[in-house]
């Protein structure tokens, strides 16, 4: 067997999207170049950012030309996560996907293992695993003791066919997953589409994954490859500060996830009468949305 018999291995796209994401960038960049699978591409899409995460993207694009580009919005706009996300879609080039957060850490051995599951499993699309919660980042030991971690489900790993995880998440048995969780296929956008450009900050990512999980056969992983960063400058954290978001109590914003869920169904055409009953559900337990009872003649 010669050099040219042997298939190259499959290019991941790894798409990186930033709004003032100086303080942590080089770190997310420095964990793709720190990867055992080498056959990748970054982008690194800047949101309109007006601190020196700019500076560091471009400084890393001008020094791995081959390997890292630099995107921005025409005239450095600011347009939001998901708009953002679809520019790097867009424009990237490999046969798999992937996403890395600005803030987030993606371990060595991230794409080397998932890339191996979706070539041992050609029936899955899409690959995910739980997700380090993490606070130790900081060094300090108090911070470490309160990492934990994000799962997708108490269900066994394997292969879950659709919509088995997006019944599982609607009825409160499994979470989408981080974003930087994820590798899938391009050819799967075909049946997902792109992301939602509507929801720009929060919920971004759990509309594109309820798409996934319909559309998509999805391997659910039980090992831990990556690290969402938690500090308060993130959005979620200023979303917490303002009500915006509440680990607690039901807001406006995930009203508008389910009821956009409601619209997806509709033009989906999905039949399904479980999965519009976990949606009703969802949609009434918080508490902002009614159903008035039929009145029989």
């Amino acid at each position: 067997m010669t050099t040219s018999d042997v298939a190259a291995p499959p290019v991941v796209s790894a798409i990186t999207i930033f709004y003032n994401g100086g303080r942590f960038l080089a770190d997310a960049i420095e964990s793709v170049l720190a990867q055992t699978y080498r056959s990748w591409e970054l982008l690194l899409v800047d949101d309109g950012s007006t601190d020196a995460g700019t500076e560091v993207a471009r400084d890393y694009a001008a020094h791995y030309p081959d390997r890292i580009r630099y995107l921005e919005h025409s005239g450095h706009r600011n347009r939001g996560m998901s708009a953002s996300r679809n520019v790097g879609l867009q424009l990237s080039r490999g046969s798999l996907v992937a996403f890395l957060d600005c803030d987030d850490i993606w371990l060595p051995q991230k794409l080397e293992r998932q890339v191996a599951i979706l070539e041992e499993h050609a029936e899955a699309q899409m690959t995910c695993g739980p997700t380090r919660v993490w606070y130790g980042w900081t060094g300090d030991p108090s911070d470490a003791a309160r990492d934990s971690l994000h799962p997708i489900t108490a269900a066994p790993e394997g292969l879950y066919a659709p919509p088995e995880m997006l019944r599982r998440y609607l009825h409160g048995d499994a979470l989408t997953p981080a974003t930087c969780s994820v590798l899938m296929r391009r050819e799967a956008l075909s049946l997902t589409g792109r992301f939602e450009e509507r929801f720009k900050g929060l919920y971004e990512d759990q509309a594109f994954f309820v798409k996934a999980y319909h559309k998509l056969p999805c391997w659910v992983s039980s090992e831990v490859l990556d690290l969402y960063r938690q500090h308060d400058d993130s959005y979620c954290a200023e979303a917490l500060r303002t009500g915006e978001y509440s680990l607690d109590e039901p807001t406006a914003a995930l009203t508008g996830l389910y009821l956009w869920c409601a619209r997806y169904f509709v033009r989906e055409r999905v039949r399904d009468r479980g999965l519009w009953s976990e949606l009703l559900s969802q949609l009434v337990a918080t508490g902002r949305y009614r159903f008035a009872p039929r009145r029989h003649a």
